[in-house]
């Protein structure tokens, strides 16, 4: 337990952003294991549909910095590929 009381406004603030940073992520995976799935069992036209949600989620979390830009670059080639 941190003593400083600076030290405790950090932690409240670092577990406040981990809530926040939490939902995103959860998002984040969903979103790419939803088109993955999809594309997987051979229905590429509804695969195709997806992908702009899925790259809005990719983009949102990489802006938030829950990721890294090459990441989300990755994960985006990623399901591009998978969708071709």
């Amino acid at each position: 337990m941190p003593n400083l009381s600076a030290s405790k406004k950090s932690m409240r603030q670092s577990l406040k952003a981990k809530v926040r940073n939490y939902k995103t992520r959860a998002d984040l995976k969903k979103a790419v294991k939803d088109v993955l799935k999809v594309a997987k069992e051979g229905d590429k036209a509804t695969a195709i549909t997806m992908l702009p949600k899925a790259f809005s989620v990719i983009d949102t979390a990489m802006k938030k910095n829950i990721i890294h830009k090459n990441n989300a670059a990755r994960k985006k080639s990623l399901l591009a590929r998978a969708t071709a």
